[in-house]
């Protein structure tokens, strides 16, 4: 080595982070921004717009995508430390569950087939269709659900719910003749989510068998509006090649497809305490049966009970 010459020594790291994210809407805009003001080298016939518009569209509805763009491996190091310097980087973001484990989608648009043909002998036209995609909102609200209630479970245990705590995740959201059940009765609970999850990976409605699994229902289709509208829950991405149709946002009609009836909802309304007992006198004059929180994973008479040895996924 000659007077003057540097040596070079080369160093890889290899490191892996998983980021939490509560805002998917404000990640994505973020890095569309980013993108927005980024330069690209561009090829031969490609205008700079050109390239900003395709890798946006490479984002949008992507949200390992979009932490995928603004992770940036090049800034580990800081570049106001002296004689070391990025050379080359690679990286790669996929979307886990709350668990850490990979998201995989269920193939909806083969489970969920819509027919539109419009012929008066055409009896999958005459009745109700469940859509690819209002399918895919619902899998995706009770997934989250689902990881929701486990939380609790692991965070509180047997704890009493209490809604000013502010750190529940699910049992906050449920009736408040719930408030005081033990841990084993949220897992069940927990896993009411997942039966339903379920049945949309085999293609079946999500049908409740049981009072749990209304008001674990009843959750879903509110979280799959809300994410519908809210735009945390999208139709781009992985799904966007799902089939569109005109009913895609409405769950409205779900209600009257899913549920035998919206009895359960009663519970919410304190001024009728007591209606959840076969034995109170509101509750045999409407017949609403029992709805003790004990009774929640009893199934109704005309529904097939589930398999009692199924496994708890957490």
């Amino acid at each position: 080595m000659t007077e003057g010459e540097i040596t070079v020594r080369r160093v890889r790291i290899t490191a892996e982070a998983i980021f939490e994210v509560t805002d998917p809407a404000a990640v994505e805009h973020a890095a569309l921004d980013d993108i927005a003001s980024s330069e690209f080298n561009v090829s031969e016939g490609e205008t700079q717009d050109e390239a900003v518009e395709s890798e946006r569209d490479e984002v949008r509805g992507d949200l390992a995508a979009a932490v995928s763009w603004l992770a940036d491996p090049m800034r580990m190091i800081s570049s106001d430390i002296p004689g070391i310097d990025a050379s080359e980087t690679s990286h790669q973001a996929e979307e886990l569950h709350v668990d850490a484990s990979r998201v995989t989608y269920p193939d909806f648009a083969a489970l969920f087939p819509v027919c539109e043909c419009g012929r008066e002998s055409c009896t999958a036209c005459d009745g109700f269709q469940l859509a690819p995609r209002t399918a895919a909102a619902l899998w995706t609200a009770g997934k989250l659900l689902a990881d929701h209630a486990y939380d609790d479970v692991t965070t509180f245990g047997d704890d009493p719910v209490d809604p000013k705590a502010g750190a529940w995740m699910l049992f906050d959201e449920y009736p408040r003749i719930t408030w005081r059940r033990n841990a084993i009765w949220r897992r069940q609970a927990a896993r009411s989510f997942d039966d339903l999850t379920t049945d949309i990976e085999s293609g079946d409605w999500p049908q409740p068998t049981c009072p749990a699994e209304e008001m674990a229902l009843h959750r879903m289709l509110r979280y799959a509006t809300d994410g519908v509208r809210g735009g945390w829950i999208t139709f781009d991405g992985t799904l966007k090649d799902l089939p569109k149709r005109a009913t895609d946002a409405d769950f409205n009609e779900l209600y009257d497809v899913l549920f035998q009836d919206t009895d359960i909802l009663e519970l919410f309304d304190a001024s009728l305490d007591g209606i959840e007992d076969p034995d109170d006198e509101l509750n045999q004059t409407t017949g609403i049966g029992d709805y003790r929180p004990q009774a929640w994973f009893e199934p109704f008479n005309n529904m097939t009970p589930r398999d009692r040895r199924r496994p708890f996924r957490r």
